[in-house]
Protein backbone atom coordinates (compact mmCIF):
# COMPACT_ATOMS: atom_id res chain seq x y z
CA UNK A 1 0.00 0.00 0.00
CA UNK A 2 2.81 2.28 0.88
CA UNK A 3 4.52 1.60 -2.12
CA UNK A 4 1.38 2.39 -4.22
CA UNK A 5 0.54 5.12 -2.46
CA UNK A 6 4.29 6.64 -3.34
CA UNK A 7 3.74 5.96 -6.99
CA UNK A 8 1.11 7.80 -7.08
CA UNK A 9 2.32 10.33 -5.43
CA UNK A 10 5.10 10.49 -8.01
CA UNK A 11 2.81 10.49 -10.86
CA UNK A 12 0.78 13.34 -9.51
CA UNK A 13 3.97 15.04 -9.96
CA UNK A 14 4.78 17.19 -13.39
CA UNK A 15 7.38 16.20 -15.61
CA UNK A 16 10.01 18.49 -16.78
CA UNK A 17 9.56 18.19 -20.35
CA UNK A 18 13.50 18.01 -21.92
CA UNK A 19 13.73 21.13 -23.89
CA UNK A 20 13.59 21.19 -28.25
CA UNK A 21 16.41 22.25 -30.32
CA UNK A 22 16.22 24.09 -33.89
CA UNK A 23 19.78 24.30 -35.89
CA UNK A 24 19.81 26.32 -38.80
CA UNK A 25 23.22 26.66 -40.67
CA UNK A 26 23.10 28.88 -43.66
CA UNK A 27 25.44 28.19 -46.42
CA UNK A 28 28.08 30.45 -47.53
CA UNK A 29 26.57 32.85 -45.57
CA UNK A 30 29.25 35.71 -44.20
CA UNK A 31 29.85 37.35 -41.31
CA UNK A 32 28.88 40.14 -42.93
CA UNK A 33 25.78 39.29 -44.37
CA UNK A 34 23.37 40.35 -41.90
CA UNK A 35 22.06 43.60 -41.17
CA UNK A 36 23.02 43.56 -37.14
CA UNK A 37 26.71 43.48 -38.85
CA UNK A 38 26.69 46.75 -39.97
CA UNK A 39 25.95 45.67 -43.29
CA UNK A 40 23.82 49.01 -45.20
CA UNK A 41 22.33 47.49 -47.83
CA UNK A 42 20.92 44.00 -47.33
CA UNK A 43 17.42 43.15 -45.73
CA UNK A 44 17.56 41.30 -42.76
CA UNK A 45 14.54 42.10 -40.10
CA UNK A 46 13.50 38.66 -38.60
CA UNK A 47 17.21 37.54 -38.41
CA UNK A 48 18.29 41.19 -36.79
CA UNK A 49 15.39 40.51 -33.82
CA UNK A 50 16.31 37.26 -33.27
CA UNK A 51 20.25 38.61 -33.09
CA UNK A 52 18.80 41.04 -30.42
CA UNK A 53 17.06 38.62 -28.43
CA UNK A 54 20.09 35.95 -28.76
CA UNK A 55 23.26 35.33 -27.21
CA UNK A 56 25.77 36.07 -29.95
CA UNK A 57 28.58 34.65 -30.05
CA UNK A 58 31.17 36.90 -31.59
CA UNK A 59 34.30 34.73 -32.61
CA UNK A 60 32.81 31.06 -32.76
CA UNK A 61 34.68 29.84 -35.78
CA UNK A 62 34.51 26.97 -38.12
CA UNK A 63 36.42 25.49 -40.58
CA UNK A 64 36.86 27.58 -44.35
CA UNK A 65 34.65 25.46 -46.23
CA UNK A 66 31.18 23.40 -46.23
CA UNK A 67 31.28 19.74 -45.29
CA UNK A 68 34.48 19.97 -42.45
CA UNK A 69 32.04 22.03 -40.73
CA UNK A 70 29.01 19.88 -40.73
CA UNK A 71 31.19 17.10 -40.21
CA UNK A 72 32.53 18.67 -36.79
CA UNK A 73 28.72 20.25 -36.03
CA UNK A 74 26.99 16.97 -36.21
CA UNK A 75 29.76 15.27 -33.96
CA UNK A 76 31.20 17.02 -31.57
CA UNK A 77 34.86 16.41 -33.29
CA UNK A 78 37.35 17.75 -35.51
CA UNK A 79 36.69 17.02 -38.88
CA UNK A 80 39.49 15.53 -39.34
CA UNK A 81 38.88 12.30 -36.81
CA UNK A 82 35.75 11.41 -38.86
CA UNK A 83 36.77 10.90 -42.32
CA UNK A 84 35.92 13.90 -43.86
CA UNK A 85 38.76 15.89 -45.49
CA UNK A 86 37.60 18.45 -47.82
CA UNK A 87 34.51 18.93 -49.77
CA UNK A 88 34.36 16.69 -52.81
CA UNK A 89 36.55 14.16 -54.84
CA UNK A 90 36.35 11.71 -51.87
CA UNK A 91 37.12 14.06 -49.32
CA UNK A 92 33.47 14.66 -47.87
CA UNK A 93 32.41 10.84 -46.73
CA UNK A 94 32.20 10.61 -42.98
CA UNK A 95 32.19 7.54 -41.32
CA UNK A 96 29.49 5.36 -40.75
CA UNK A 97 30.30 4.80 -36.99
CA UNK A 98 30.85 8.28 -35.80
CA UNK A 99 28.01 9.04 -33.80
CA UNK A 100 26.04 12.21 -34.32
CA UNK A 101 24.02 14.84 -32.23
CA UNK A 102 21.05 13.11 -33.76
CA UNK A 103 21.78 9.55 -32.73
CA UNK A 104 22.50 10.84 -28.89
CA UNK A 105 19.01 12.62 -29.03
CA UNK A 106 17.54 9.80 -30.99
CA UNK A 107 18.47 7.37 -28.17
CA UNK A 108 17.25 9.42 -25.60
CA UNK A 109 13.35 9.85 -26.87
CA UNK A 110 13.84 12.94 -28.87
CA UNK A 111 12.43 13.02 -32.37
CA UNK A 112 14.94 13.63 -34.88
CA UNK A 113 14.37 15.54 -38.29
CA UNK A 114 17.14 16.90 -41.07
CA UNK A 115 15.83 19.14 -43.96
CA UNK A 116 18.52 20.96 -46.12
CA UNK A 117 22.13 20.17 -47.60
CA UNK A 118 24.09 17.07 -45.67
CA UNK A 119 26.77 17.13 -47.36
CA UNK A 120 29.06 14.11 -45.25
CA UNK A 121 27.92 11.39 -47.95
CA UNK A 122 25.25 10.27 -49.97
CA UNK A 123 25.84 6.32 -49.63
CA UNK A 124 24.68 3.64 -46.93
CA UNK A 125 26.12 4.11 -44.05
CA UNK A 126 26.88 8.11 -44.24
CA UNK A 127 23.24 9.57 -45.04
CA UNK A 128 21.30 11.62 -42.96
CA UNK A 129 18.88 9.03 -41.89
CA UNK A 130 21.22 6.11 -41.63
CA UNK A 131 23.22 8.75 -39.29
CA UNK A 132 20.41 9.26 -36.76
CA UNK A 133 17.59 11.22 -38.03
CA UNK A 134 14.32 9.42 -38.60
CA UNK A 135 12.68 11.78 -40.96
CA UNK A 136 15.50 13.57 -43.54
CA UNK A 137 14.67 15.37 -46.65
CA UNK A 138 18.22 16.30 -48.58
CA UNK A 139 20.17 17.06 -51.48
CA UNK A 140 23.00 14.92 -52.67
CA UNK A 141 26.46 16.11 -52.94
CA UNK A 142 27.81 19.86 -51.99
CA UNK A 143 24.61 21.81 -53.77
CA UNK A 144 21.69 21.23 -55.71
CA UNK A 145 22.94 21.04 -59.67
CA UNK A 146 26.03 18.86 -58.40
CA UNK A 147 26.93 15.29 -59.22
CA UNK A 148 25.02 12.84 -59.18
CA UNK A 149 21.84 15.31 -58.86
CA UNK A 150 22.00 16.86 -62.65
CA UNK A 151 20.01 18.64 -63.47
CA UNK A 152 18.25 19.88 -60.72
CA UNK A 153 17.10 23.31 -59.56
CA UNK A 154 16.44 25.27 -56.63
CA UNK A 155 13.23 25.90 -58.00
CA UNK A 156 11.12 22.45 -57.65
CA UNK A 157 14.19 20.31 -56.92
CA UNK A 158 14.20 17.10 -56.78
CA UNK A 159 15.04 15.46 -52.96
CA UNK A 160 15.57 12.89 -50.94
CA UNK A 161 13.59 11.47 -48.37
CA UNK A 162 15.14 8.94 -46.20
CA UNK A 163 16.87 7.31 -49.30
CA UNK A 164 13.99 7.63 -51.68
CA UNK A 165 13.48 10.39 -54.71
CA UNK A 166 11.13 12.75 -54.22
CA UNK A 167 10.14 15.63 -56.53
CA UNK A 168 9.29 18.88 -54.54
CA UNK A 169 7.23 21.81 -55.28
CA UNK A 170 8.62 25.76 -54.76
CA UNK A 171 11.85 27.07 -53.94
CA UNK A 172 14.41 24.99 -51.93
CA UNK A 173 14.44 27.13 -49.16
CA UNK A 174 11.16 27.27 -48.73
CA UNK A 175 10.60 23.53 -48.83
CA UNK A 176 13.33 23.04 -46.12
CA UNK A 177 11.69 25.49 -44.06
CA UNK A 178 7.89 24.14 -44.90
CA UNK A 179 8.82 20.79 -44.04
CA UNK A 180 10.28 21.37 -40.81
CA UNK A 181 7.64 23.69 -39.56
CA UNK A 182 5.40 20.43 -39.94
CA UNK A 183 7.87 18.08 -38.37
CA UNK A 184 7.54 20.67 -35.11
CA UNK A 185 3.98 20.67 -35.50
CA UNK A 186 3.64 16.80 -35.79
CA UNK A 187 5.76 16.62 -32.73
CA UNK A 188 5.15 19.60 -30.47
CA UNK A 189 3.75 17.39 -27.56
CA UNK A 190 7.42 15.46 -27.63
CA UNK A 191 10.71 16.71 -27.69
CA UNK A 192 12.48 17.13 -31.28
CA UNK A 193 15.45 18.31 -32.67
CA UNK A 194 15.81 19.90 -35.68
CA UNK A 195 18.68 20.16 -38.31
CA UNK A 196 17.66 22.66 -41.17
CA UNK A 197 21.10 23.20 -43.31
CA UNK A 198 19.97 25.74 -46.24
CA UNK A 199 22.16 25.37 -49.19
CA UNK A 200 21.61 28.81 -49.85
CA UNK A 201 22.94 30.83 -50.51
CA UNK A 202 25.40 28.73 -52.26
CA UNK A 203 25.82 29.17 -55.64
CA UNK A 204 24.22 28.46 -58.47
CA UNK A 205 22.58 31.78 -57.18
CA UNK A 206 19.12 30.68 -58.52
CA UNK A 207 16.58 32.81 -56.98
CA UNK A 208 13.35 34.57 -57.44
CA UNK A 209 13.48 38.16 -59.66
CA UNK A 210 11.68 39.68 -56.67
CA UNK A 211 14.34 39.49 -54.60
CA UNK A 212 17.24 39.81 -56.15
CA UNK A 213 16.39 42.84 -59.05
CA UNK A 214 16.00 45.57 -56.09
CA UNK A 215 19.56 44.83 -54.86
CA UNK A 216 20.69 45.17 -58.63
CA UNK A 217 18.42 48.47 -59.07
CA UNK A 218 20.21 49.96 -56.13
CA UNK A 219 23.66 49.36 -57.47
CA UNK A 220 24.85 46.17 -56.63
CA UNK A 221 26.46 44.13 -58.98
CA UNK A 222 24.03 40.80 -59.67
CA UNK A 223 26.03 38.26 -58.03
CA UNK A 224 26.08 40.62 -54.85
CA UNK A 225 22.61 41.19 -55.39
CA UNK A 226 21.23 37.92 -56.09
CA UNK A 227 23.28 36.25 -52.55
CA UNK A 228 21.48 39.04 -50.82
CA UNK A 229 18.18 38.06 -52.42
CA UNK A 230 18.57 34.62 -51.13
CA UNK A 231 19.42 36.16 -47.82
CA UNK A 232 16.45 37.79 -47.71
CA UNK A 233 14.48 34.39 -47.97
CA UNK A 234 15.94 33.29 -45.39
CA UNK A 235 15.30 35.94 -43.42
CA UNK A 236 11.63 35.55 -44.12
CA UNK A 237 11.75 31.77 -43.39
CA UNK A 238 13.27 32.18 -40.12
CA UNK A 239 10.31 34.79 -39.31
CA UNK A 240 7.84 32.17 -40.05
CA UNK A 241 9.49 29.04 -38.13
CA UNK A 242 9.95 31.69 -34.79
CA UNK A 243 6.27 32.45 -35.36
CA UNK A 244 5.20 28.65 -35.81
CA UNK A 245 7.34 27.99 -32.47
CA UNK A 246 5.09 30.96 -30.73
CA UNK A 247 1.68 29.93 -31.88
CA UNK A 248 2.47 26.23 -31.09
CA UNK A 249 3.51 27.43 -27.21
CA UNK A 250 6.81 26.49 -27.75
CA UNK A 251 8.83 28.98 -27.99
CA UNK A 252 9.92 28.63 -23.62
CA UNK A 253 11.15 25.45 -24.14
CA UNK A 254 12.98 25.48 -27.41
CA UNK A 255 16.57 26.44 -27.80
CA UNK A 256 16.80 28.24 -32.10
CA UNK A 257 20.72 28.33 -33.00
CA UNK A 258 21.35 30.09 -35.82
CA UNK A 259 24.91 29.55 -37.36
CA UNK A 260 26.38 29.70 -41.20
CA UNK A 261 29.19 27.05 -42.18
CA UNK A 262 32.09 29.62 -43.65
CA UNK A 263 33.16 33.03 -45.21
CA UNK A 264 31.81 34.63 -48.24
CA UNK A 265 32.36 32.63 -51.49
CA UNK A 266 32.37 36.32 -53.16
CA UNK A 267 33.80 39.60 -52.99
CA UNK A 268 31.27 41.66 -50.97
CA UNK A 269 30.89 43.41 -47.14
CA UNK A 270 33.13 41.31 -44.37
CA UNK A 271 32.53 43.00 -41.68
CA UNK A 272 36.02 44.78 -41.74
CA UNK A 273 37.20 40.64 -41.58
CA UNK A 274 39.78 39.87 -44.16
CA UNK A 275 39.27 37.27 -46.17
CA UNK A 276 36.50 34.69 -47.36
CA UNK A 277 35.50 31.43 -48.07
CA UNK A 278 38.29 28.86 -48.42
CA UNK A 279 40.53 31.21 -46.71
CA UNK A 280 42.54 30.88 -43.07
CA UNK A 281 41.75 34.11 -42.61
CA UNK A 282 39.17 35.77 -40.21
CA UNK A 283 36.86 36.23 -43.37
CA UNK A 284 36.92 32.55 -43.77
CA UNK A 285 36.50 30.93 -40.63
CA UNK A 286 34.71 33.15 -38.33
CA UNK A 287 30.94 32.50 -38.73
CA UNK A 288 27.61 33.87 -37.56
CA UNK A 289 26.20 32.62 -33.74
CA UNK A 290 23.00 33.51 -32.66
CA UNK A 291 21.82 31.36 -29.48
CA UNK A 292 18.22 32.23 -28.11
CA UNK A 293 16.14 29.76 -25.33
CA UNK A 294 15.50 29.30 -22.02
CA UNK A 295 17.18 30.71 -19.35
CA UNK A 296 20.01 33.09 -21.99
CA UNK A 297 19.06 36.77 -21.96
CA UNK A 298 20.57 38.82 -24.92
CA UNK A 299 24.17 39.89 -24.97
CA UNK A 300 26.99 39.53 -27.22
CA UNK A 301 30.44 38.03 -26.39
CA UNK A 302 33.70 37.25 -27.74
CA UNK A 303 35.33 34.46 -25.97
CA UNK A 304 36.21 31.51 -28.68
CA UNK A 305 33.71 29.32 -29.56
CA UNK A 306 33.53 26.25 -32.43
CA UNK A 307 31.77 24.05 -34.10
CA UNK A 308 32.60 21.63 -32.56
CA UNK A 309 31.03 22.93 -28.86
CA UNK A 310 27.58 22.49 -30.98
CA UNK A 311 26.60 18.72 -29.71
CA UNK A 312 28.23 18.89 -26.17
CA UNK A 313 25.94 22.10 -25.10
CA UNK A 314 22.91 20.82 -26.58
CA UNK A 315 23.23 17.74 -24.96
CA UNK A 316 24.54 19.30 -21.56
CA UNK A 317 21.02 20.74 -22.18
CA UNK A 318 19.27 17.92 -22.91
CA UNK A 319 20.63 16.42 -19.83
CA UNK A 320 22.20 13.73 -21.01
CA UNK A 321 25.64 12.29 -19.78
CA UNK A 322 28.79 13.92 -20.75
CA UNK A 323 29.96 11.81 -24.39
CA UNK A 324 33.24 10.79 -24.50
CA UNK A 325 36.10 11.34 -27.49
CA UNK A 326 34.27 14.86 -28.67
CA UNK A 327 36.99 17.89 -28.95
CA UNK A 328 34.43 20.46 -28.11
CA UNK A 329 33.14 21.62 -24.63
CA UNK A 330 29.45 22.79 -23.30
CA UNK A 331 29.11 26.13 -24.11
CA UNK A 332 26.47 26.39 -21.32
CA UNK A 333 28.58 28.38 -18.87
CA UNK A 334 29.26 31.05 -21.83
CA UNK A 335 25.91 31.42 -22.85
CA UNK A 336 24.30 31.35 -19.06
CA UNK A 337 26.53 33.44 -17.41
CA UNK A 338 30.27 35.19 -17.94
CA UNK A 339 32.90 32.47 -16.55
CA UNK A 340 36.04 34.28 -15.88
CA UNK A 341 38.09 31.01 -17.02
CA UNK A 342 37.46 30.37 -20.86
CA UNK A 343 40.87 29.66 -22.07
CA UNK A 344 40.69 27.89 -25.37
CA UNK A 345 42.47 27.35 -28.52
CA UNK A 346 41.28 26.88 -31.57
CA UNK A 347 42.31 24.88 -34.79
CA UNK A 348 41.45 25.07 -38.03
CA UNK A 349 42.30 23.19 -41.38
CA UNK A 350 41.30 22.75 -44.88
CA UNK A 351 42.56 21.95 -48.08
CA UNK A 352 42.15 20.46 -51.01
CA UNK A 353 43.52 16.85 -51.88
CA UNK A 354 43.24 13.52 -49.87
CA UNK A 355 46.66 13.58 -48.74
CA UNK A 356 46.46 16.30 -45.72
CA UNK A 357 49.74 18.03 -44.98
CA UNK A 358 50.90 19.98 -42.03
CA UNK A 359 50.75 23.55 -41.98
CA UNK A 360 48.49 23.82 -45.24
CA UNK A 361 45.57 26.32 -44.78
CA UNK A 362 45.81 25.96 -41.02
CA UNK A 363 44.70 28.61 -38.07
CA UNK A 364 46.00 28.45 -34.20
CA UNK A 365 43.20 31.11 -32.77
CA UNK A 366 43.75 31.68 -28.92
CA UNK A 367 42.36 35.38 -27.29
CA UNK A 368 45.01 37.38 -28.05
CA UNK A 369 46.95 35.72 -30.94
CA UNK A 370 46.03 34.28 -34.38
CA UNK A 371 48.36 32.56 -35.98
CA UNK A 372 48.26 31.37 -39.87
CA UNK A 373 50.02 28.63 -41.19
CA UNK A 374 50.50 28.04 -44.69
CA UNK A 375 48.01 30.88 -45.85
CA UNK A 376 46.56 31.08 -49.68
CA UNK A 377 47.46 27.34 -50.02
CA UNK A 378 43.71 25.99 -50.12
CA UNK A 379 43.98 24.90 -53.85
CA UNK A 380 47.11 24.08 -53.63
CA UNK A 381 47.25 20.31 -53.69
CA UNK A 382 50.40 19.72 -54.77
CA UNK A 383 52.15 22.35 -52.05
CA UNK A 384 54.76 21.56 -50.13
CA UNK A 385 57.47 23.63 -48.07
CA UNK A 386 61.59 23.42 -47.09
CA UNK A 387 62.65 24.43 -43.86
CA UNK A 388 60.00 26.77 -41.93
CA UNK A 389 56.64 26.48 -43.30
CA UNK A 390 55.13 30.03 -44.30
CA UNK A 391 53.07 31.47 -41.55
CA UNK A 392 52.07 35.12 -40.02
CA UNK A 393 50.51 36.12 -36.77
CA UNK A 394 48.38 38.77 -35.78
CA UNK A 395 46.76 40.47 -32.55
CA UNK A 396 43.47 39.75 -32.37
CA UNK A 397 42.73 42.78 -29.98
CA UNK A 398 44.59 45.27 -31.75
CA UNK A 399 44.41 43.93 -35.19
CA UNK A 400 40.80 42.49 -36.00
CA UNK A 401 41.04 43.06 -39.29
CA UNK A 402 44.47 41.11 -39.55
CA UNK A 403 46.05 44.13 -41.19
CA UNK A 404 49.71 43.73 -39.87
CA UNK A 405 52.02 40.65 -39.46
CA UNK A 406 53.78 40.91 -36.04
CA UNK A 407 55.34 37.07 -36.49
CA UNK A 408 58.80 38.92 -36.59
CA UNK A 409 58.13 40.66 -33.43
CA UNK A 410 56.93 37.62 -31.02
CA UNK A 411 58.93 35.10 -32.20
CA UNK A 412 57.85 33.42 -28.43
CA UNK A 413 54.92 33.66 -29.23
CA UNK A 414 54.54 31.91 -32.60
CA UNK A 415 56.76 28.85 -31.32
CA UNK A 416 54.15 28.41 -28.85
CA UNK A 417 51.30 28.11 -31.24
CA UNK A 418 53.10 26.34 -34.04
CA UNK A 419 54.34 23.76 -30.94
CA UNK A 420 50.30 23.49 -30.26
CA UNK A 421 49.43 23.18 -33.53
CA UNK A 422 51.79 20.29 -33.93
CA UNK A 423 50.34 18.52 -31.08
CA UNK A 424 46.91 18.80 -32.38
CA UNK A 425 47.65 17.77 -36.30
CA UNK A 426 49.63 14.66 -34.22
CA UNK A 427 46.32 14.14 -32.03
CA UNK A 428 43.72 14.26 -35.04
CA UNK A 429 45.80 12.19 -37.46
CA UNK A 430 46.13 9.27 -35.02
CA UNK A 431 42.49 8.69 -35.20
CA UNK A 432 41.73 7.35 -38.38
CA UNK A 433 45.24 8.75 -40.24
CA UNK A 434 42.97 11.19 -42.37
CA UNK A 435 41.48 8.21 -44.35
CA UNK A 436 37.71 9.00 -45.58
CA UNK A 437 34.35 6.72 -44.87
CA UNK A 438 33.63 4.09 -46.86
CA UNK A 439 30.21 3.02 -48.85
CA UNK A 440 29.14 -0.09 -48.33
CA UNK A 441 27.28 -2.13 -51.05
CA UNK A 442 25.19 -4.92 -51.20
CA UNK A 443 23.29 -3.68 -48.07
CA UNK A 444 19.30 -3.70 -47.72
CA UNK A 445 19.71 -0.25 -46.88
CA UNK A 446 20.62 0.91 -50.12
CA UNK A 447 20.13 -1.63 -53.30
CA UNK A 448 20.74 -0.54 -55.50
CA UNK A 449 23.49 1.98 -55.11
CA UNK A 450 24.90 5.16 -56.92
CA UNK A 451 28.80 5.80 -56.89
CA UNK A 452 29.46 8.98 -57.59
CA UNK A 453 32.44 9.82 -59.79
CA UNK A 454 33.25 13.63 -58.88
CA UNK A 455 31.78 13.52 -55.47
CA UNK A 456 33.24 10.12 -54.07
CA UNK A 457 35.84 8.62 -55.58
CA UNK A 458 39.77 9.06 -55.05
CA UNK A 459 41.00 11.75 -56.79
CA UNK A 460 45.06 11.10 -58.05
CA UNK A 461 46.48 14.20 -60.07
CA UNK A 462 43.31 15.55 -60.29
CA UNK A 463 41.63 12.75 -61.94
CA UNK A 464 38.75 10.34 -60.25
CA UNK A 465 40.06 6.80 -59.86
CA UNK A 466 38.52 4.01 -57.53
CA UNK A 467 35.98 4.54 -54.80
CA UNK A 468 36.58 2.81 -51.35
CA UNK A 469 33.87 0.63 -50.66
CA UNK A 470 33.19 -2.40 -48.52
CA UNK A 471 30.77 -5.33 -50.57
CA UNK A 472 28.85 -6.48 -47.52
CA UNK A 473 27.16 -9.51 -48.81
CA UNK A 474 28.85 -11.88 -51.98
CA UNK A 475 27.30 -12.57 -54.78
CA UNK A 476 25.62 -11.66 -58.19
CA UNK A 477 26.11 -7.73 -58.92
CA UNK A 478 24.75 -6.16 -62.00
CA UNK A 479 26.50 -2.69 -63.02
CA UNK A 480 26.31 -0.08 -64.91
CA UNK A 481 28.42 2.81 -66.12
CA UNK A 482 26.69 5.79 -67.22
CA UNK A 483 27.95 6.64 -70.74
CA UNK A 484 26.26 6.32 -73.42
CA UNK A 485 25.45 2.87 -75.18
CA UNK A 486 28.11 1.86 -77.58
CA UNK A 487 30.44 -0.93 -78.43
CA UNK A 488 33.18 -1.78 -75.89
CA UNK A 489 34.04 -3.14 -72.37
CA UNK A 490 32.51 -2.83 -69.17
CA UNK A 491 35.93 -3.64 -66.60
CA UNK A 492 35.88 -4.12 -62.76
CA UNK A 493 38.54 -4.71 -60.78
CA UNK A 494 37.77 -6.07 -57.54
CA UNK A 495 40.05 -7.66 -55.00
CA UNK A 496 43.08 -7.86 -57.64
CA UNK A 497 40.28 -10.11 -60.09
CA UNK A 498 39.51 -7.82 -63.05
CA UNK A 499 36.29 -9.21 -64.99
CA UNK A 500 34.62 -7.88 -68.59
CA UNK A 501 31.23 -7.64 -70.13
CA UNK A 502 30.23 -5.94 -73.28
CA UNK A 503 28.44 -2.83 -73.26
CA UNK A 504 27.85 0.09 -70.63
CA UNK A 505 26.19 -2.82 -68.40
CA UNK A 506 26.83 -6.87 -66.96
CA UNK A 507 26.46 -8.99 -64.43
CA UNK A 508 29.38 -9.77 -62.34
CA UNK A 509 30.17 -12.20 -59.23
CA UNK A 510 31.66 -10.00 -56.44
CA UNK A 511 33.53 -11.40 -53.39
CA UNK A 512 32.93 -9.88 -50.03
CA UNK A 513 35.56 -7.61 -48.54
CA UNK A 514 36.28 -4.19 -48.26
CA UNK A 515 38.88 -2.32 -50.26
CA UNK A 516 39.54 0.43 -53.74
CA UNK A 517 36.44 -1.27 -56.48
CA UNK A 518 37.64 0.22 -59.98
CA UNK A 519 35.24 0.82 -62.94
CA UNK A 520 35.18 1.86 -65.85
CA UNK A 521 33.90 1.55 -69.44
CA UNK A 522 36.28 1.48 -72.42
CA UNK A 523 35.00 2.25 -75.63
CA UNK A 524 35.94 -0.38 -78.64
CA UNK A 525 39.23 0.97 -80.05
CA UNK A 526 39.70 3.75 -77.91
CA UNK A 527 41.12 4.85 -74.44
CA UNK A 528 39.96 3.98 -71.35
CA UNK A 529 38.31 7.47 -70.32
CA UNK A 530 39.49 10.44 -67.74
CA UNK A 531 36.70 11.69 -65.29
CA UNK A 532 37.96 15.08 -63.66
CA UNK A 533 34.62 16.97 -64.03
CA UNK A 534 31.58 17.90 -61.88
CA UNK A 535 28.97 16.33 -64.08
CA UNK A 536 27.77 12.52 -64.19
CA UNK A 537 29.14 10.89 -66.62
CA UNK A 538 30.96 8.05 -65.69
CA UNK A 539 28.62 7.14 -62.20
CA UNK A 540 27.85 3.46 -61.70
CA UNK A 541 24.91 1.86 -60.61
CA UNK A 542 25.69 -1.39 -58.05
CA UNK A 543 22.83 -3.90 -57.70
CA UNK A 544 22.80 -7.00 -55.71
CA UNK A 545 21.08 -9.52 -57.45
CA UNK A 546 20.77 -12.48 -55.06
Amino acid sequence: MLALVFFAACASQPVERPPNFIVILTDDQGYGDIGVHGNPQIRTPNLDRFAAESVELSRFYVEPVCAPTRAALMTGRYHYRTGVIHTSRGGAKMHGDETTIAERLRAAGYRTGMFGKWHLGDNYPMRPHDQGFEVALWHKSGGIGQAPDIPNSYFDPHLWRNGKREQAQGYCTDVFFREALAFVEEHRAEPFFVYLPTNAPHTPLEVADELWKPYAEAGLDETTARVYGMVENIDENVGRLLAKLDELGREDNTYVVLLSDNGPQQKRYTAGLRGRKSMNYEGGIRALSFWRGPGLRAKKTDRIAAHIDVAPTLLDWAGLPEAGGLDGRSLRPLLEGEPEQWERTHFSQVHRGLEVRPYQNATVNTDRWRLVLGPGTFNDEAWSHEGEPPLELYDAQADPGQAHDVAGDQPDVVAELKGRYQQWFADVKSTRDFTPGVIHLGTDEENPAVLCRYQDATFVDGHATTWSVEIERPGRYRLRVHEPEAPGELHVLWQGVEQTAQGVEGEFELAEGAGPIDVWFQPRGGERPVYDKNEPKGDVTVKRLD
